[in-house]
């Protein structure tokens, strides 16, 4: 009796401790950081092409809408990088990019190279740029101040 009292009480002990730390703000958000917790997580297909379709149309915030519904731990890679080129195509100009959104591209290319266990790399054909370590190049590059941002020739450059 002693030892399932002790067990139950150490339960209880992790439980607190586990909420305390992953700070979920909803029940949903407890349930979602259990199932990525025990390895049973899983992204939701469907919002996440109904995401990828919205991308295509170039409704780039409805398309990350649809996905950190798909994805709401942001714990897969794919669904990550999809997030980072979103803010990319939205944040590219042709005279200037959108600093703010290239920092949070950059957030999310980072995030999606972290949860990879190989080298990214997508076979997409309507992307220019199919691997996570091109497109975080491309982000830092936008983000860096030089001489090339005042370069007149800059509106003849093309959107990856």
């Amino acid at each position: 009796m002693q030892i399932l009292g002790l067990v139950l009480s150490l339960a209880y002990a992790v439980l607190i401790v586990w909420i305390y730390a992953t700070e979920p703000r909803t029940f949903r958000e407890a349930a979602t950081g259990a199932l990525v917790a025990a390895g049973t997580y899983q992204v939701n297909q469907e919002k996440f092409d109904a995401g990828l379709a919205l991308f295509r149309r170039e409704q780039f915030r409805a398309a990350r809408d649809e996905w950190q519904r798909a994805d709401p731990a942001q714990n897969d890679a794919l669904t990550q990088f999809y997030v980072a080129y979103s803010f990319y195509r939205e944040g590219w100009g042709r005279v200037y990019n959108d600093d703010d959104l290239f920092r949070q591209g950059l957030e999310k290319v980072n995030r999606a190279l972290t949860l990879a266990s190989q080298p990214l790399n997508i076979s997409d054909p309507d992307l220019a740029m199919h691997s996570a370590a091109e497109l975080k190049a491309e982000l830092e590059a936008g983000t860096e101040r030089n001489w090339g941002d005042v370069n007149p020739l800059k509106v003849m450059k093309k959107r990856k």
